[in-house]
């Protein structure tokens, strides 16, 4: 775990208090996602926001007009400045992820991300959807992705946990079973 997991999911555990009380954990995430995803693609505005020089005091002012242009709850508002202020920017995507973890274990569903050889047809990802429901007891969210390496199969990783379903995977577990069967010796 990185040193700074237990701040950032400290952060998203009260904010998460805070819009479940005013009841709209899901659209606060939204907003957290849109200005996160604002930060990551405007390169200069995230260097500002963390740069060390920078005043807090000027950066929760940038991140109020910013939030405000964005139009977002002024839940979301009070939290990204006190951030700001605090000088936590820079752990924002993990406090993201970490909040959006909270909300999908409250809806009783998960994420899991999936890697593939080639798209999956929609018939396909429903299938699979629905076999990792199954298997979880949860509903799943899924979010794919092609990778040229994977030569096919699939990759999945839901939290900590990771089933590698690809040929490479395959090939290296046959490589073991036949390396412990020969008695370590290959």
């Amino acid at each position: 775990m990185r040193p700074s997991a237990p701040v950032a999911r400290r952060y998203a555990k009260a904010l998460y208090g805070l819009a479940r009380e005013a009841g709209h954990p899901e659209p606060v995430a939204d907003e957290l996602e849109r200005f996160a995803g604002l930060l990551e693609s405007e390169h200069e505005l995230r260097e500002v926001l963390t740069w060390p020089w920078v005043k807090a005091t000027a950066k929760r002012s940038l991140v109020v007009a910013v939030a405000e242009r964005l139009e977002l709850s002024p839940l979301t508002r009070r939290f990204l400045a006190l951030v700001a202020q605090r000088r936590r920017l820079a752990l924002l995507p993990e406090i993201v992820a970490a909040y959006r973890g909270l909300v999908d274990e409250a809806a009783g569903r998960v994420r899991a991300r999936v890697r593939t050889a080639v798209a999956l047809a929609d018939g396909d990802r429903a299938a699979l959807r629905e076999g990792l429901g199954r298997r979880l007891g949860r509903a799943v969210l899924l979010e794919t992705e092609v990778d040229p390496t994977l030569v096919g199969g699939f990759v999945v990783e839901v939290g900590s946990q990771m089933l590698d379903a690809s040929i490479g995977g395959r090939l290296r577990a046959l490589r073991d079973v036949l390396t412990k069967g020969a008695g370590g010796a290959a």
